[in-house]
This record gives C-alpha cells, sequence and structure tokens, in this order.
C-alpha cells in the first residue's frame, strides 16, 4: 500500500475484486465449507458462471473443492484455504485505507 498516495489501487488484488468472486470469498469468509448449490444461491450465480468463477479462486490458491457422493447424489463442498483468508483480510484492509482517505 502506498503511503504517499492513500487511493493507489494497484495492489488490489483483481482475483477478489470481480464482483461474483468478492460475494464468494465474503460467504466463504463466514461459511466455509459451503455446498455448491448453497453458495449458487447466495451469490444469484448460474451453476456454469459459479464454476468459472470457482476455478479462477482455485487456481490462486484461494480456494479448494472437494467432490464426494452423499447417498448417490453428488456433492461439491467449498472451502477457504488459509492463503484465501490471508487475501480476503487484506482486500478488505485496502478497500478501508482507501475509505478512510476519502474521509
Amino acid at each position: 500500500m502506498s503511503e504517499d498516495n492513500p487511493f493507489d489501487h494497484n495492489d488490489i488484488d483483481d482475483v477478489i475484486h470481480g464482483r461474483l468472486r468478492l460475494g464468494v470469498m465474503a460467504y466463504l469468509s463466514a461459511a466455509s465449507p459451503a455446498i455448491f448449490g448453497e453458495l449458487r444461491d447466495k451469490v444469484g450465480a448460474t451453476d456454469g458462471n459459479l464454476s468459472t468463477h470457482l476455478k479462477k479462486l482455485e487456481e490462486a490458491g484461494y480456494i479448494t473443492q472437494e467432490k464426494r457422493f452423499v447417498g448417490k447424489k453428488p456433492q461439491t463442498r467449498v472451502f477457504l484455504t488459509d492463503k484465501g483468508r490471508k487475501a480476503w483480510i487484506l482486500w478488505i484492509q485496502r478497500m478501508e485505507a482507501i475509505m478512510k482517505a476519502a474521509e
């Protein structure tokens, strides 16, 4: 974070900053793990759209997905990783710094 320019946006994590991924990270920060369908409904996404965004978060190391069967039905659980939690906290801190600078 730039001390001489508190409005510097260059260190905002673009992986998190996308609207849907932001919703996913916010939800998982309080409800990890989440079942795929539950997460989809909470963030208002389609299955395909959510899958695409989860892949990007997984590639960044921010989430992991566990696929299993419950009875005879497939179920995907989504977990926020330690790296993801740290990135989430840093994103929040950066947003707070920008808002504070605007006061």
